[in-house]
């Protein structure tokens, strides 16, 4: 009688007899019971009751059943870690008995059972099973390792379990055994040791935060493994492929020596097998000419085990189709010859059919596009229509890459829009659209027949697309206003895109031909403005109505302006993604499309890339290019991720701009007082050369006999430092920072501390495009490395010449930190007093003159609550932060303060301050050509009147 007995017996009173059996003397009777209880452990029952009386039969000799108390101690040890520790003395003893299965089978146990009480007791069992004279015990261990170091990687580390795990990858037991049979499991086991072993090395890899790597990869390493490599088991073949992949050649010899032995592997019958090995081969071709003997060779042998795996079942088809993707966006050729393995069977699933149809697009050119579109036409005919639809989308894609198909594609379209099939034709005119802008002026013939479909369209996207092609050849289309204006009676229940399109559409046609659409145009632009909701829609309106009441010229240079070709592949993969996705080629990765840390929660491990062509060894192993994938949206600062973190050479300081904006910089803020003085804009003022105010530089000049002060020596204002990246979002980092200003030069002064486990170093900055164009003058930041427990002041110089972006608030700045754990993402608000300038000291009649002609609705007032100074200490601890007092006087017993600063992109603000005896408050008026200044000007007045 089979074992399914046990599942079919449910009575009261059960768990008493089970305990009763559990004790019973007889062997045979105790094991009936453990199965009974493993049974209804199986199908959901709460079995814990039985706790002791199941560790009571560990003592057994019996292999059988010894396996299932392990079992049910793997289950319920979490639930009960008390009565847990009570199994610990068997599993010691079980690790040194005579039998290697038993011993194995304990360490396994013991690694699966995640309590900490238990895994204290592990460690010596574990340490004694790593040098095992028995392979398959050492095998075991080595997988035990990682397990242990998911439940505590300190311990692992601390224990010395790594370095044990590192003498296992040269793992050379001799074979010196006398009986036979054991010598054949030391020859069956012995490599399984060595690729166990880098499977727990490479699980430890990725789960690490320390940034380097754990397997030293040397050649004689390297060796070793393509030994093992050849004997052990299919899954410890993937293991070992995929840390041959992370090895760096020294050069294109070693690089071919490797392929060469890792060639067989594309025989291998296991599809995961094929795919490391391939993954393997494509990293290291990287180093190898593309032109080469070997790499045409390689080409040849790479195609046939990639076509052999579209003979597989559905599910392993679209993993080999979805890694294929990428092996043809990063080798064209490898495949080119092989497009019919790539033609769609009726019976393949519909994820199936969508991959090889992209795959199929990929690979069309001038030789077989014939026969790329007779398939693609006969697809059309389908019943699935999401294939049908991707199928004539398909189509138009082969007409815009390959150019002499065009014609025959266009040919193929009209063809099926005359099947009348409304899904169909809608496609087909979402392409031609495409085909219209890659082709201007060359197929215009065929509008007439897409415009007798035009009551048929009901989709968003075929009615934009027909609203667009009606627009751009409106001088071809005799009834062009008819056709619009029929759109034009259900405007507001159009979709968002069509709204957009038939505003556009609208104004084209009044700009071709004015005379008898103005009422059409009219009557869209009231639509769009005064009747709609949507913002986009409403924008865009006004900025046409704008532009055709004041400058009909301009509006058409604008909205008829020619438009740039579309791209030939518009899907392709970012190239520094590509790469990477290269290298987890055989993952969950390569089908996703997505590097790991897009969606492995909380993954720390090492960044893959290919290596460039002539690097190789340890030097292009520190050089490893970082992704620069844009995260998904909810990311802090996406803009980050674009640029390179990597340390740059420090480029000389440009001086602080004197007189505005240069000419090849953006005024986000608008003009200054220098375009005031030279009587135009800022561009202007820049352009011609007219001076700057000239600037108060000693104390000997207009002003110097009223105050007796001179320009400012000492620090002025800076603010106390706060925490700007927490412990907890730094992995161990955490940053408090401020920012001053020092000899005209700005800087980042930030105190590092480590509270994390490990050193922290190669630490470096950049910052996002921000309004003031801060950015480091050097990205890396100079400062040892940082012991746990430990911290370091640091001082990153900063200029103002980098690219520039209107943030809000407006000195809103955001920092990307790296170190060798990782990159971290933080905004800060800069204080605007930074950037006061040391030469802002004005003139006083040019002060004058500049206060009456800045418009009255430009100045803001403030009041300064707080405040115990007098007139003279305030404007002396005004001027230590370059505000500079220009003027003072006395009006009805009212202490009036006239102060001018200039901002480092070169913006006058204008100040007057009010200050009454006996009063607290003060008044700020500030005057400005640039009013978006003025809040944060009174948070540093706020801030530098109150610091003590």
């Amino acid at each position: 009688m089979t074992d399914s007995k046990y599942f079919t017996t449910t009575k009261k009173g059960e768990i008493f007899e089970l305990k009763s059996e559990l004790n019973s003397d007889k062997k045979e009777k105790k094991k009936e019971a453990v199965k009974k209880v493993i049974a209804s452990m199986t199908v959901g029952k709460d079995v814990s009751a039985l706790f002791p009386d199941v560790v009571n039969c560990m003592q057994t000799d019996n292999l059988e059943l010894k396996k299932l108390v392990y079992l049910y101690l793997m289950n319920y040890a979490k639930s009960q870690p008390d009565m847990a520790i009570m199994a610990v003395n068997t599993f010691v003893k079980d690790c040194e008995d005579p039998n290697p299965l038993i011993r194995a089978l304990a360490v396994r146990t013991m690694g699966c059972i995640r309590v900490d009480k238990i895994t204290e007791y592990l460690c010596e069992p574990l340490r004694k099973c790593l040098k095992d004279e028995d392979p398959y015990v050492r095998k075991t261990a080595a997988i035990c390792v990682a397990k242990l170091h998911d439940i505590n990687a300190y311990m692992v580390e601390e224990q010395g379990f790594l370095d044990q795990l590192k003498e296992l990858l040269s793992d050379s037991n001799p074979m010196d055994i006398s009986v036979i049979t054991a010598a054949r499991c030391e020859h069956q086991h012995r490599p399984q040791v060595v690729a166990n072993a880098v499977a727990s090395l490479n699980e430890i890899n990725e789960a690490s935060s320390s940034g380097t790597p754990l397997m030293e990869l040397t050649m004689p390493t390297i060796n070793k493994l393509l030994t093992a490599l050849n004997e052990c088991t299919e899954w410890g073949q993937v293991f070992i492929l995929d840390a041959l992949s992370q090895y760096q050649p020294k050069d294109e010899r070693e690089a071919q020596s490797i392929c060469e032995r890792i060639i067989p592997r594309l025989a291998h019958a296991n599809a995961a097998v094929v795919l490391s090995a391939v993954k393997c081969l494509m990293k290291f071709m990287e180093l190898m000419p593309a032109d080469s003997e070997f790499v045409k060779n390689l080409h040849k042998k790479l195609a046939p085990p990639l076509v052999t795996l579209l003979s597989s079942e559905a599910e392993v088809q679209y993993v080999a189709l979805r890694n294929i993707n990428l092996i043809v966006q990063k080798r064209p050729d490898l495949l080119k010859h092989e497009m019919k393995v790539f033609f769609v069977k009726y019976n393949d699933p519909i994820y199936v059919k969508l991959e090889k149809l992209d795959i199929m697009i990929r690979l069309a050119s001038e030789t077989n596009i014939v026969q790329v579109l007779s398939e693609l036409k006969e697809y059309a005919a389908e019943v699935d229509v999401d294939f049908v639809r991707k199928a004539v989308r398909a189509i138009g894609r082969c007409a815009i890459k390959v150019e002499t198909s065009a014609e025959r594609c266009v040919s193929t379209l009209l063809d099926l829009i005359q099947t009348k099939v409304n899904y169909v034709v809608q496609e087909a005119i979402v392409v031609i659209k495409d085909i219209f802008r890659k082709y201007p002026n060359k197929y215009e013939s065929i509008i007439s027949t897409l415009c007798e479909n035009l009551d048929t369209l009901d989709e968003p996207e075929a009615r934009a697309s027909m609203i667009w092609i009606i627009g751009e050849y409106a001088e071809r289309i005799d009834n062009a206003d008819e056709l619009l204006e029929s759109f034009l009676e259900g405007f507001h229940d159009e979709n968002t895109q069509v709204q957009l399109q038939l505003l556009t559409a609208i104004v084209k046609l009044f700009l071709k031909r004015p005379t008898d659409t103005q009422a059409l145009v009219q009557q869209v632009l009231s639509l769009a403005t005064q009747d709609s909701d949507n913002p986009d829609l409403r924008d865009r309106g006004f900025i046409y109505w704008r532009l055709l009441s004041t400058d009909p010229g301009a509006a058409k240079e604008v909205v008829l302006a020619e438009k740039p070709l579309i791209a030939e592949e518009t899907d392709l993969i970012e190239p520094t993604l590509l790469d990477e996705l290269i290298c987890h080629i055989a993952s969950l990765a390569s089908v996703y499309h997505k590097p790991p840390s897009a969606f492995v929660e909380g993954r720390a491990g090492l960044r893959r890339a290919l290596p460039k062509a002539g690097s190789g060894g340890e030097e292009s192993e520190n050089a490893v290019p970082q992704s620069t994938v844009i995260p998904s949206q909810d990311s802090l600062i996406p803009d980050l991720l674009n640029m390179d973190i990597t340390p740059a050479p420090v480029m000389a300081q440009a001086p602080p701009p004197t007189a505005g904006f240069g000419s090849n910089e953006l005024d986000l803020l608008g003009g200054g007082l220098d375009s005031l003085l030279g009587g135009g804009g800022l561009g202007d003022a820049g352009a011609s050369g007219s001076p700057a105010p000239p600037a108060a530089t000693t104390s000997a000049g207009l002003l110097g006999d009223i105050f007796g002060v001179g320009p400012a020596t000492t620090g002025g204002y800076v603010a106390d430092k706060t925490v700007w990246l927490p412990a907890t979002r730094g992995k161990g980092l955490e940053i408090l920072g401020t920012f001053s200003r020092r000899g005209g030069i700005i800087y980042m002064d930030m105190t590092l501390q480590n509270k994390a486990m490990q050193a922290l170093s190669n630490f470096a900055v950049q910052l996002n495009k921000n309004s003031f164009g801060v950015a480091p003058a050097s990205m890396t930041v100079n400062v040892a490395a940082i012991a746990p427990g430990m911290s370091s002041e640091v001082s990153v110089q900063l200029n103002t010449n980098g690219p520039m972006q209107k943030m809000e608030p407006l000195t809103n700045l955001q920092v990307a930190v790296k170190n060798n754990v990782d990159i971290f993402y933080f905004a800060v608000v800069m204080g605007i007093h930074v950037f006061f300038c040391e030469d802002g000291a004005m003139d006083k009649r040019i002060f004058l003159s500049t206060w009456k002609d800045i418009p009255s609705q430009n100045e803001v007032q403030f009041n300064i609550e707080n405040i115990n100074m007098n007139a003279d200490g305030i404007s002396n601890k005004l001027q230590s932060s370059n505000v500079f007092t220009i003027a003072k006087r006395n009006v009805e017993g009212q202490d009036m303060l006239y102060q001018s600063i200039k901002l480092s992109n070169g913006i006058w603000v204008l100040t007057e301050l009010k200050i009454q005896p006996g009063n607290t408050t003060i008044v700020l008026s500030l005057k400005s050509r640039a009013t978006d200044v003025a809040q944060s000007v009174f948070d540093a007045f706020d801030a530098i009147l109150h610091k003590p």
